[in-house]
């Protein structure tokens, strides 16, 4: 959080004066990118800037599961020897639509924006999230964004890396996103910042990993139909409690905004 006067040069003079410290936010609200705040795959979609808006077979052989970092790296490569420039891939991501009711979402987070830190964790890159974020006007919403980092080379070519190693078996080799939360609650604890409850809106396996730390006071979203869904539904199936979080499916993230609405509504 901005303490007074940073950013702006000058010495905090104001410190002890009395002023009062900004009230820390209440809640802690989790997002995905791909298929959860886009309606889309951001991976898929950038094949539209290739030639012929596919891949060659060669290249889409050397898909492992598990590793779809690094497969993303060669079909970089390859759309960066056919001459795909950084402007190119700006405009795809830049036109990549939000997921029904997104903007419901964030126009109610920017209205109530003093309770809710909002974070996002994804398994694309930050290139691509900060230009569509950038694009539909909700950059500003985000605290921290953790993701692949990414950029272009000096021939002009767009490079990606992993985000970190790991050991957890259930998750890509180059992202858990569970370590990521873990450690980003615990950064925040340090900092003084304890949360009274967790949010997570996710839709697929790698939001199924996180999700499962959260406790009886805090609320998943899973996409409805989508492979956070169904595993949610099969933990409840096999080991009943053992998922703690209140599950709420969404078809429209509009149903996300309605349920934080009612939560507030409660705390009045």
């Amino acid at each position: 959080m901005k303490r007074c006067c940073e950013g702006v040069g000058l010495p905090c003079l104001f410190k002890g004066v009395g002023m009062a410290s900004p009230r820390p936010p209440k809640y802690l609200l989790v997002f995905d990118f791909d298929e959860t705040i886009i309606n889309e795959n951001s991976d898929d979609s950038i094949i539209r800037a290739a030639p012929g808006q596919e891949l060659p077979e060669h290249i889409r052989q050397t898909f492992r599961e598990g590793f779809y970092n690094e497969y993303m790296q060669r079909v970089l490569a390859y759309m960066g020897d056919q001459g795909v420039k950084m402007g190119d891939f700006k405009t795809v991501y830049e036109n990549i639509p939000l997921s029904p009711g997104m903007p419901d979402l964030f126009q109610f987070l920017s209205k109530n924006h003093e309770l809710f830190e909002i974070i996002l964790i994804s398994d694309a890159n930050m290139f691509g999230i900060e230009c569509n974020l950038r694009a539909a006007g909700f950059y500003s919403l985000f605290r921290k964004i953790f993701s692949n980092p990414s950029g272009f080379d000096k021939k002009g070519y767009f490079t990606l890396g992993p985000y970190h190693s790991h050991k957890c078996l259930d998750c890509p080799a180059n992202m858990c996103k569970r370590k990521i939360l873990t450690e980003y609650l615990a950064e925040r604890a340090q900092e003084e910042v304890e949360f009274e409850r967790v949010f997570y809106v996710g839709d697929g396996a790698n939001d199924f990993c996180p999700s499962v730390t959260l406790t009886s006071a805090d609320v998943a979203f899973p996409r409805k139909g989508y492979p956070m869904h169904r595993m949610t539904q099969e933990m409840e199936k096999k080991q009943p409690g053992a998922f703690q979080a209140t599950v709420v499916p969404w078809e429209s993230a509009a149903e996300v905004a309605r349920y934080l609405q009612e939560v507030l509504k409660r705390k009045c």
